[in-house]
């Protein structure tokens, strides 16, 4: 972890003079709360929790969109930039001169991605707090939580890049996965509402457990679902790291 750290110290480095690039994922999730949350919320019905509760439409939107906050700020580092480091400018080739191993590289991306997506996550629990959608105590629990599923979407994420050859080949993870997930993973409307094919399919990506997880503390509501998302999200990191690993072994060590 002390190598890996090394990595960490040469990305800020990097986003010295930059670090608007770093912040600027903040803002997505923060207008889709004002404008759906507040916005179209006021035209639909205020949803019911588990245990009878009625709250806000914005206040049932929020945990979900800190969840698709951290799996964005994953994305933008375990992916895009992964990719250019190791196709193009080819970092990783020159940082294997060094005493740092493909561990290392992994880790230290993971952590650095980690250090974006918190940012992005404590930002929004300030901004969830001065509009008053504090439901329960637990809300700060959100932001660790956040850290397990930033660590487990950047996992994915670097073994994805270990394969992608070509900028065309972001069509098919975009495409295909984070679209999809960001729709249907239970952010916007209750998976109750959707056809039970769709909810058998949503049940299996990694999105509506974080989701789930993090809806659960910021309400207040933990049971055996929200403990069946922790054990999913920790089982998807580690296979994918694993993952990772051989994949990045594959094609930097010739």
């Amino acid at each position: 972890m002390l190598r890996s750290w090394r990595l960490v110290q040469r990305n800020l480095l990097v986003y010295k003079r930059g670090w608007m690039v770093i912040f600027s994922g903040f803002f997505e999730p923060l207008f889709y709360l004002l404008g759906i949350g507040f916005g179209l919320g006021t035209l639909i019905p205020p949803p019911h929790l588990a245990d009878g509760r009625t709250i806000s439409y914005a206040a049932f939107v929020a945990p979900g969109l800190i969840a698709s906050s951290s799996m964005n700020g994953a994305i933008a580092e375990s992916i895009f930039n992964v990719f250019f480091k190791l196709n193009f400018s080819k970092t990783y080739d020159a940082i294997l001169a060094t005493p740092l191993g493909i561990r290392e590289i992994a880790l230290g991306e993971m952590a650095w991605s980690l250090f974006r997506g918190t940012l992005y996550v404590i930002m929004f629990v300030v901004v969830m707090i001065v509009l008053g959608l504090v439901l329960s105590p637990m809300l700060f629990l959100v932001i660790p939580a956040s850290i397990l599923i930033g660590a487990s979407f950047s996992a994915a994420c670097l073994a994805t890049s270990a394969y992608l050859r070509t900028v065309q080949d972001f069509d098919l993870p975009m495409g295909l996965a984070v679209m999809p997930m960001f729709l249907f993973s239970g952010i916007f409307f209750p998976i109750s509402v959707y056809p039970l094919p769709i909810q058998v399919a949503m049940e299996a990506t990694p999105l509506f457990h974080a989701v789930g997880l993090l809806r659960g503390l910021a309400t207040g509501l933990l049971g055996w679902h929200e403990l069946w998302d922790l054990v999913y999200l920790v089982a998807f990191g580690a296979v994918a790291m694993w993952i990772a690993l051989n994949r990045l072994e594959q094609r930097l060590v010739k």
